[in-house]
């Protein structure tokens, strides 16, 4: 049986996926060091992204969906303006 095939974006890069895949493949596909980065799915709206993790956890996946990578320890300062 052949699984159907879907266009992609990883940190602004199209791909292709199967429909049916998993975390593990997506940090595979976007070339991201899940040591250092985590892979997020960017929610539409102004529902919060979703984290996905770096595990074989079914994903079905739609056309043209974007996902984006970032640093795991990200430090956004004390929350003060200097100037």
């Amino acid at each position: 049986m052949e699984h159907k095939q879907v266009d992609l974006y990883i940190d602004r890069v199209a791909h292709k996926s199967p429909e049916q895949t998993d975390g593990a493949a997506l940090y595979i596909l976007g070339s991201i060091d899940p040591s250092t980065h985590d892979l997020w799915h960017e929610a539409k709206g102004k529902e919060d992204d979703d984290l996905i993790e770096n595990n074989k956890t079914s994903i079905h996946l739609t056309e043209w969906e974007h996902f984006y990578s970032a640093q795991k320890n990200l430090n956004p300062g004390d929350g003060t303006c200097r100037q």
